[in-house]
Formats: C-alpha cells, sequence, structure tokens
C-alpha cells in the first residue's frame, strides 16, 4: 500500500508520455521505405513521395519532431543529474576509487544511468 499524496505533475506527465507512446505505437513505421526513398533523392535534395498517410500518421507527425527534442533535452538533463562523483572514504584500489551518483547517491553507475543508458542503446 502507497501511503503518498499523489503529485497532479506525475500524474499529467504520465499521461502524456502514454499519449506519446499510444500515438506513436498507431502510426506507421517509415523504417523500411526509407532504405528505398532515400534512392529516389533528386538533384534538389528532396524526394518526390506521394504516401496514403492515416489520421494516427498525421496526428504523430504533427508533434513528432518538438517531442523528440523534448526526450533528447529529458535524456542529457538525466545524464547531467545522474553523474559519477568521489563516494570519499577509503578503499583497497585508490587508482580507482568508489564512485557514488551526485543525485540519488546510489553506487555508480545508478539504476536512473543505467536505465537510459539501455534505452538509447537498444
Amino acid at each position: 500500500m502507497n501511503d503518498r499524496t499523489p503529485d497532479p505533475r506525475e500524474a499529467r506527465l504520465r499521461e502524456r508520455l502514454e499519449s506519446i507512446r499510444s500515438r506513436s505505437a498507431k502510426s506507421t513505421s517509415w523504417g523500411s521505405s526509407t532504405r528505398y526513398l532515400s534512392r529516389l533523392v533528386n538533384r534538389d535534395g528532396l524526394v518526390p513521395v506521394k504516401a496514403n498517410l492515416t489520421r494516427e500518421d498525421l496526428a504523430f507527425l504533427s508533434e513528432a519532431r518538438d517531442e523528440v527534442i523534448v526526450f533528447a533535452e529529458l535524456g542529457v538533463r538525466l545524464v547531467d543529474l545522474h553523474r559519477p562523483q568521489e563516494a570519499g572514504g577509503i578503499t583497497s584500489d585508490p587508482g580507482s576509487p568508489i564512485l557514488r551518483c551526485r543525485a540519488c547517491m546510489s553506487r555508480w553507475p545508478c539504476p536512473t544511468f543505467r536505465l537510459v543508458f539501455e534505452a538509447l542503446e537498444a
């Protein structure tokens, strides 16, 4: 059982993230098409394309650029916040001191840093 009072900001953030995830999942992936389309670039650097887009595709595309920028900024801020610092104290290997996260004081690399790293490496 959780005794804490829910933060309304947390609810808004979760709602926004779920909305982004939902719209992304409903839109069409262009991954396989981009390999073919990249060969059609003309002298002006454009690809003349006629595409059938669904409502979900348009909803996703209308916000995608701004949302990617926001997520990139979030990632940079998390990495800046969760970075290593020497933990102090005596170690058996002075050349490799024990490191802890500046933000959460967990042993380095902290769970937050590992999660961001793993998500971006996938």
